[in-house]
């Protein structure tokens, strides 16, 4: 079980950025890259050069990674990975840590650096949607009809989310062009869409677009870029963040009253965990004090009225491994 330890998203506030001894860089760019496999070789040798950590996925079409080092480190890499051509415009959101928010160096080469599973014609460099600067999304909030599209999963929205906006009931983002017959109403609207870096807008945007959508925008950088510039405008709760932080504040969110709810007692919390059944291990918010009274709300309301217990599912640890073994 993962248990949010708020002061870390903290670390982004105001005085508190120079301070953080870990500096987390999300970042992605779609490129063509003709060898995967060799740019991972090469890749790997100087994230371990630099002690940094993390999630890089590389593509034929690009790459996408989240990474966190020492401020000296994270400054390195930007450095480095900016010094190939391909990757000179390559733009780095930045955030900061008290823990390291990952524990190892993961890079491996898949078929996509996001995974949609739309097929290899649709291309985000080319078929991908207007971007609107922070300053221009928040101005069409405010005075233009527009509609906000959340395409990111189901319980980062359930964390925090533009105020108003449509979250497609999503576990995966893969999941996303089967479910988008469901809003075909929305073809002559105007649609602006976001996701927490702009990586999956750059894909969802391009299949709105070939699927017949006329108006479809993008906010440029994401929430994340957002945040920095206008704060909480527009938008309630934090931001769920794939490492171990879990999420972030969104301007002042963190002195917000979270707007997650907890899966068992819909009160208000930030604790973001896993289902302790392994092979559900679905993601969701449980309060720390719903746990303290009964342990069995590790599990997610599936697996409780499948009828598995703390006893009876299958975890590391569990009793029930430890009977079969």
């Amino acid at each position: 079980m993962r248990t949010l330890v708020l002061r870390v998203g903290l670390a982004q506030g105001a005085g508190r950025m120079m301070s953080a001894p870990f500096t987390v860089l999300l970042y992605y760019k779609y490129v063509r890259l003709e060898d995967p496999a060799a740019f991972v070789r090469a890749h790997r040798e100087l994230c371990i050069s630099l002690g940094v950590q993390g999630r890089i996925l590389v593509a034929t079409e690009g790459i996408n990674g989240t990474v966190a080092g020492s401020p000296e480190a994270a400054a390195r890499y930007q450095e480095a990975l900016r010094a190939q051509p391909e990757f000179s415009d390559v733009i780095f959101k930045v955030s900061h840590a008290d823990a390291p928010p990952f524990h190892r160096l993961e890079i491996k080469v898949r078929k996509e650096i996001v995974t949609l599973g739309a097929g290899e014609a649709l291309d985000p460099l080319t078929q991908t949607a207007p971007h609107l600067s922070p300053d221009e999304w928040k101005r069409m909030i405010e005075e233009e009809d527009v509609v906000l599209f959340d395409v990111r999963n189901r319980y980062e929205s359930e964390v925090g989310r533009f105020k108003g906006a449509i979250m497609p009931p999503i576990e995966n983002f893969r999941e996303l062009p089967a479910i988008l017959p469901q809003y075909e109403e929305l073809k002559d609207k105007t649609v602006l869409m976001y996701c927490t870096g702009g990586i999956r807008c750059e894909k969802a945007s391009a299949l709105f677009r070939e699927a017949g959508f006329k108006n479809v925008f993008q906010l440029e950088g994401g929430i994340v870029t957002y945040g920095e510039r206008h704060g909480s405008a527009h938008w309630e709760g934090d931001c769920f963040v794939f490492d171990e932080r879990m999420m972030i504040p969104v301007g002042d969110s963190a002195e917000r009253e979270p707007v997650g709810r907890c899966e068992h007692t819909g009160e208000p919390t930030r604790n973001v965990v896993n289902c302790l059944h392994d092979p559900c291990h679905k993601i969701m918010l449980v309060s720390v004090e719903a746990v303290a009274a009964d342990a069995n709300n590790k599990l997610c309301r599936e697996c409780r009225r499948a009828g598995l217990t703390v006893e009876t599912a299958d975890y590391q640890g569990s009793p029930a491994r430890a009977v079969k073994a």
